[in-house]
């Protein structure tokens, strides 16, 4: 399955519960998560979507650190069968 599927997927999952995933771009900021998952009541996280098996790159793991320093949830995602267990744990925070 391709990076591109599994992205769809979540997208339409956080939907789903009444949430949206945006595209997440930060220009002068390099190796940012690709989506931020909004869901009702405040809840936000963060997710780096890779395809099956990928890891994230050494400066994507940096800036999952510091945001995760900083207090923010910050997931990978590398196959869709995480996907519910993701969005339970943001909505339960």
């Amino acid at each position: 399955m391709r990076e591109k599927t599994i992205e769809q997927k979540f997208r339409e999952a956080v939907r789903a519960v009444g949430g949206v995933a945006v595209k997440f771009t930060s220009p002068g900021l390099d190796g940012m998560p690709d989506r931020l998952a909004l869901l009702p009541g405040g809840r936000m996280a963060f997710v780096e979507v890779k395809a099956p098996g990928k890891k994230p790159r050494p400066l994507q793991l940096a800036r999952h650190r510091m945001l995760r320093q900083l207090g923010f949830r910050v997931y990978v995602l590398d196959n869709e069968k995480q996907i519910g267990g993701i969005i339970d744990e943001i909505r339960a925070t």
